[in-house]
């Protein structure tokens, strides 16, 4: 692969980030619970790294400004339009994957 400068690097991480972004909010199907079953993290884990990542920058962002970012709307409103309680069968799937998954470390 071609050695890419920095600039052009975070240009193409950044327009992946949007391109997920995008994904998931057109995806809203795809429970957070399923996400984290899957691949150990949500759009909530997410949300979180956005706003670490403006921290680290020195710029403030609440949880609510960052979940907004990752959701296209505000987190409560996401819930109630879309969040179905989880069944047994992920809720099981989801003890046994947390073992597996740190969202933390990554």
């Amino acid at each position: 692969m071609k050695t890419l400068d920095e600039t052009t690097r975070e240009k193409l991480e950044a327009a992946a980030f949007r391109r997920l972004l995008g994904h998931l909010q057109n995806r809203t199907d795809v429970q957070n619970i399923d996400l984290m079953i899957l691949a150990g993290f949500c759009r909530n884990c997410l949300a979180d790294w956005y706003r670490e990542a403006a921290e680290a920058e020195g710029i403030e962002m609440s949880k609510d400004d960052a979940r907004l970012g990752v959701y296209g709307m505000a987190f409560a409103e996401w819930k109630e339009r879309y969040q179905r309680e989880a069944t047994e069968e992920q809720k099981r799937a989801f003890a046994e994957a947390g073992t597996r998954h740190d969202a933390k470390s990554s």
